[in-house]
């Protein structure tokens, strides 16, 4: 006891300044002698405690803080021995490292800013050990002082279970209980059990709806039914199902909070967190909802899948990302509350009192999935929980590591370049932090929210689809797990559209290790799973919400074939009436060649056989120079690269991998003449937006992804300061394959006239049209 009150009395001596020294490098300046003096104190290193960012007002506890240390430890040493954690944690420091180095050029957007995750936890470290009044802050200090972002990893299994022993217990659902909650939510928990909720509340309907063996088996073999519907705001809708009895869903012209069983909290702040989106023109009957949201949400609160293809990054981006984080934090809500009030039940109940009715959970805790493509996105997901689950000023939530996930997750706006003109669209997609590769876990309980949990410890995982792919792995690699994704219940793909641009693979990768039965129990209580889990039907109550700003083969698959909801499956299929050729500003006529395949798979070699025998012949005359070749895959791209150098054709190329300098050196031998052809990859367009000048010819070797390219594209030949207007030509490969891009192109009665007719389409465009 001597030797504590002399730290103590030291340590109260001592400025903010010299402990934050000390704290960083284990000794004071020379300056101070009495330091000499702290070093012989071998307790007071902090790299020794459990918690390296408690400020020194919470040393006085010290004795009962090792207590905790020694259980938990205790605790920890059931499964994994002490020797073995600093070589696991060293180990999958060094995966990490490997998986960021192989996967660095998966987008180029992200490349740019990709820095090393330490650097930014050092800078974190000192500001967080001076709030000491944010007691939430403090929750993950271990994992801030390691220095490493191991805490999302859950790979590592046990040894992150433990990183935050403090504070595990209160996010714990095992050991909490719904009388420590507030009266409010306590009357929102009564009125749940009442009869009338139960057979009305969405959630319960879903959750504890029991499948029999031959529903199953029906919806594993037989085809789905379809069936049509007009909405007021999103307007044509297919309604898809296997089980007849379902019935087509119908609009609500009016909604009420109340008629939504929102969780009690969520009643009240949805109105003030969604207010921004609101205008007089709402009725005041619908004081919550937009137009767009009532409809979207109507259709997400029945946990029917759903596919939104015309989410668009300037009109209702917003809206839409507020709509489905509503579901998403009510469903983990209601969850989490029916887990803590049977808690109190089991706990009051009598010894030898049968256990099955208490069946809530799933086999790992994670409940909702959520796919994003960039940091940005995760950031104002987080923002927008914080505030749905902020009542009032007063009744602030608390929120554990909440400065050094506004370090990783935030932007600096000095670092974007300045002076850059782009269109909107891009700046909207483009905004913040861009970077891809990420993945953290979030806990909600109790009026306090957790961000950087473990995964087995997270109710809500944000992550990229390259953040899941380094952490999933493949087939015969050591480091690996998608255990927490066994019972996911929602899944939510957000901006779907940008993945086409990085990497689709991932997503692909993804779906097809979401709900299988995972390899290790992880301590998980038997007597309280869901037997939907435990006889692997899962992904037949998973609800999934994919969101994208266009339809797209590629997307549509994912949603017809890894979608096995019970409820069935929504999708707005809208048809344009109009398309993005009618905003091309340039006098050029427009030739559409079709191609002729017998299946899909043969349409990538019958078009580069179209395109070298028929089409690049008319185009090797001198008189035919300024010629840009746009190729929307990257594979083509390379397939017509090698075939330009072993033709030995004056060409350039430029794609999203070419260097800096490779691209100025490209255009500029491009606008004076010096090569014939360009090569122009659609990623780099993505991703840079750069205008080519000196274009004269244009061939689209496939319609692009995005129908806006195709009208900016054609109006990059306006920037040619010399050129003919006679001489400008436009031509378009197509096959019967690519009809829902034609028709976002063209507009859907020409695509009906053009895939009927089998000769080429020839249009003139005046910029009026």
């Amino acid at each position: 006891m001597g030797k504590r009150r002399v730290e103590r009395e030291l340590l109260r001596s001592l400025s903010k300044k010299q402990k934050k020294h000390l704290r960083e490098f284990g000794e004071e300046h020379p300056f101070y002698d009495k330091v000499l003096l702290l070093l012989l104190l071998p307790s007071f290193f902090p790299f020794q405690s459990e918690n390296s960012d408690k400020s020194s007002a919470e040393s006085d506890s010290e004795t009962e803080v090792e207590q905790v240390s020694v259980y938990h430890k205790l605790l920890a040493t059931l499964k994994t021995s002490p020797e073995s954690e600093s070589e696991e944690e060293e180990d999958e420091s060094e995966s990490e490292e490997a998986g960021e180095s192989e996967t660095e050029m998966d987008s180029e957007g992200s490349q740019e800013i990709r820095e090393a995750d330490g650097g930014e936890e050092d800078k974190n470290d000192a500001p967080e050990q001076e709030e000491a009044t944010d007691t939430a802050e403090q929750t993950l200090g271990q994992e801030q002082a390691d220095g490493a972002d191991t805490s999302c990893d859950p790979s590592q299994g046990v040894i992150d279970e433990f990183t935050d022993v403090k504070h595990e217990s209160e996010f714990s659902l095992e050991t909490n209980f719904m009388e420590e909650e507030s009266g409010d939510c306590n009357a929102d928990e009564r009125d749940s059990n009442s009869p009338q909720a139960f057979s009305e509340d969405p959630f319960k309907q879903h959750m504890d709806k029991e499948l029999e063996d031959k529903e199953v088996e029906k919806m594993s073999t037989l085809p789905k039914t379809s069936s049509q519907s007009q909405w007021p705001r999103l307007g044509q809708l297919t309604f898809s199902s296997t089980l007849e009895k379902h019935k087509t869903l119908k609009a609500d012209k009016e909604v009420d909070v109340k008629q939504l069983y929102l969780h009690k909290p969520l009643e009240s702040t949805w109105p003030k967190v969604n207010k921004q989106f609101m205008s007089s023109a709402n009725k005041p009957s619908n004081p919550s909802f937009t137009p767009l949201q009532r409809e979207l949400f109507c259709i997400m609160n029945t946990y029917r899948d759903l596919f939104y293809p015309e989410r668009n990054a300037l009109t209702n981006g917003e809206e839409i990302r507020h709509a489905y984080c509503l579901h998403a934090l009510n469903h983990v809500l209601k969850a989490n509350a029916q887990v803590l009030s049977n808690n109190a039940k089991r706990r009051d109940q009598k010894p030898g009192t049968d256990n099955d009715d208490y069946r809530d959970q799933g086999l790992t805790r994670p409940k909702v999935l959520m796919i994003v493509p960039f940091r940005e996105c995760a950031l104002r997901i987080v923002h927008i929980f914080i505030s749905l689950l902020e009542v009032n000023d007063k009744r602030k939530i608390d929120v554990s590591n909440k400065k050094r996930f506004k370090g990783e997750f935030g932007s600096d706006p000095e670092e974007r370049p300045p002076n850059l003109k782009r269109p909107e669209d891009y700046e909207a997609v483009f905004a913040g932090n861009i970077d891809d590769h990420f993945r953290i876990g979030v806990a909600i309980l109790q009026k306090s929210m957790r961000l950087y949990a473990p995964f087995y410890s997270s109710d809500i995982i944000i992550a990229s689809p390259l953040g899941m792919r380094t952490i999933i792995g493949a087939e015969g690699e050591k480091k690996r797990d998608f255990d927490f994704l066994s019972s996911i219940e929602i899944l939510i793909i957000d901006q779907a559209d940008i993945y086409l641009m990085q990497n689709w693979e991932h997503v692909l990768h993804l779906m097809k290790h979401i709900n299988l039965l995972p390899l290790d129990s992880h301590g998980v209580d038997f007597s309280r799973v869901r037997m939907l889990n435990l006889n692997n039907w899962s992904k037949y109550y998973r609800q999934t919400l994919l969101f994208s700003a266009l339809q797209d083969p590629q997307i549509n698959s994912v949603f017809n074939k890894h979608c096995f909801n019970y409820m069935g499956q929504v999708a707005v299929r809208n048809v344009p009436l109009s398309g993005s050729i009618s905003h091309v500003v340039v006098q050029l006529p427009h030739v559409f060649r079709r191609l002729e395949a017998e299946n899909l798979t043969s349409v990538i070699d019958i078009r580069f056989q179209f395109f070298i025998d028929k089409v690049l012949p008319e185009y090797r005359d001198a008189i035919m120079s300024h010629t840009l070749i746009y190729v929307p895959s990257y594979f083509d791209y390379v397939r017509l690269r090698n075939y330009f150098k072993k033709e030995e054709l004056n060409f350039t190329h430029i794609c999203e991998y070419t260097k800096k300098a490779g691209v100025c050196r490209a255009r500029r031998f491009f606008l004076k003449g010096e090569k014939q052809f360009l090569l122009f990859t659609e990623r780099f367009h993505f991703y840079k937006r750069y205008t080519i000048k000196g274009i004269r010819n244009l061939i689209f070797y496939e319609l692009p992804t995005y129908s806006h390219f195709y009208s900016e594209i054609c109006n990059m030949m306006k920037a040619t300061d010399n050129g003919v207007d006679a001489t400008w030509t436009c031509t378009v490969l197509y096959s019967k394959y690519d009809a829902q891009k034609l028709a976002a192109v063209v507009g859907i009665d020409r695509t009906a006239q053009m895939l009927q007719s089998k000769k080429n389409v020839h249009l003139f465009v005046t910029g009026e049209n």
